[in-house]
């Protein structure tokens, strides 16, 4: 039976790396600092949910409230299961296997390259100057027979903004010849760099959002796509027919409403002041070499013997996420913001590190 499910199957997926998720990646502990998840939850009330019947494709009453969360019209706005879906609906779309490519920008989420390597789509990676910066020239160069362009940002793992000015000078040399996808998973860390109001002068943009980051939703699996309507229309054609199902729908309008949106904001704020706690004592230890600047509720850092520190941390229940993967960031960890009591947990075992 194995021999003949071998011959069956497509042989670039037989040999194909499964994408490495933090939890499928394992790790058992008390503070787990390695998915970017926000670490504190909210509570929803589940009561009188019917379930024998089909879910909408598209909620009416959940794109209504992130319409107005967003200020965007409804026929701008997609559901999908988080926004990896939306990143798989839109190679569907536009990109056909073994003909058009797609362009990534190293280092970055690796989703974009796991999706289009299992549809097989070129990825055309273009590694940013100095971690940080898109480059434009190389974009230009490359840019034939290029369908998508996906952008991250605030991007994941360096957690830094590019440049707005380099965005829509992307934006413009790709009119009529890509899309434009800006994943703004992280954007509530930084609501005042969001690119929503290039929707109106660009119709090639397309922006990713989640309720999985500073909603603190992860487990919802609830992601936005916002675009021109007819980059909408066309997704609608490929989703599948019943995305979200009846119970995340109905957490997702209550985290969306009004008063919900208000606690999210202030959990927010609650991030960023033990991100600037955590940033100040990572400066004092002597195990680190270098941290980057971060907008999100993660930060990069560059460690003397990272895979020492990993692993001991790792074996004392702190979950960490490594970055080795990526050959430019050799010794480095992204670390996830938890609780005030997290940090302190990571600080103090660092501090224990570095005595010894």
């Amino acid at each position: 039976m194995e021999n003949n499910i071998q011959k069956l199957s497509r042989k670039d997926i037989i040999f194909l790396k499964a994408y490495q998720s933090a939890r499928s990646i394992g790790g058992i502990g008390h503070t787990l600092l390695n998915a970017n998840e926000l670490p504190m939850s909210s509570l929803y009330n589940l009561t009188n949910i019917t379930l024998n019947r089909y879910p909408e494709c598209q909620p009416k009453k959940l794109i209504f409230h992130y319409s107005a969360y967003v200020n965007l019209a409804l026929e701008n706005i997609l559901v999908s299961r988080g926004s990896d879906e939306a990143i798989e609906l839109l190679m569907r779309v536009f990109c056909l296997p073994n003909k058009d490519s797609i362009i990534t920008f190293s280092p970055t989420y690796t989703m974009y390259a796991k999706i289009a390597e299992i549809y097989g789509i070129k990825n055309i990676i273009i590694p940013m100057i100095n971690n940080m910066i898109l480059d434009i020239p190389k974009i230009i160069k490359l840019l034939h027979g290029v369908k998508l362009i996906y952008i991250c940002r605030p991007n994941n793992p360096t957690g830094h903004i590019f440049n707005i000015d380099s965005i829509i000078q992307i934006l413009k040399i790709t009119i009529g010849k890509a899309i434009v996808i800006i994943d703004e998973a992280y954007i509530e860390f930084c609501m005042s760099e969001n690119t929503i109001f290039l929707l109106k002068s660009f119709s090639h943009l397309v922006i990713l959002r989640t309720l999985s980051k500073a909603f603190g939703l992860a487990g919802l699996r609830c992601g936005f796509t916002l675009a021109h309507k007819d980059i909408i229309k066309l997704l609608r054609k490929v989703i599948t027919p019943y995305p979200l199902p009846i119970p995340s729908i109905n957490i997702a309008i209550q985290a969306l409403l009004p008063s919900a949106i208000v606690s999210m904001q202030n959990k927010v704020l609650e991030i960023q002041k033990n991100k600037k706690f955590l940033l100040k004592n990572l400066k004092k230890n002597d195990l680190v070499k270098y941290i980057f600047h971060s907008e999100t509720n993660y930060i990069l850092v560059k460690f003397y013997n990272a895979k020492n520190i990993f692993d001991i941390l790792w074996n004392q229940g702190i979950i960490l996420r490594q970055q080795n993967h990526e050959s430019n960031l050799r010794d480095c960890i992204r670390i996830s913001v938890g609780t005030k009591t997290e940090c302190l947990c990571l600080i103090s075992a660092l501090k224990s590190i570095s005595l010894n």
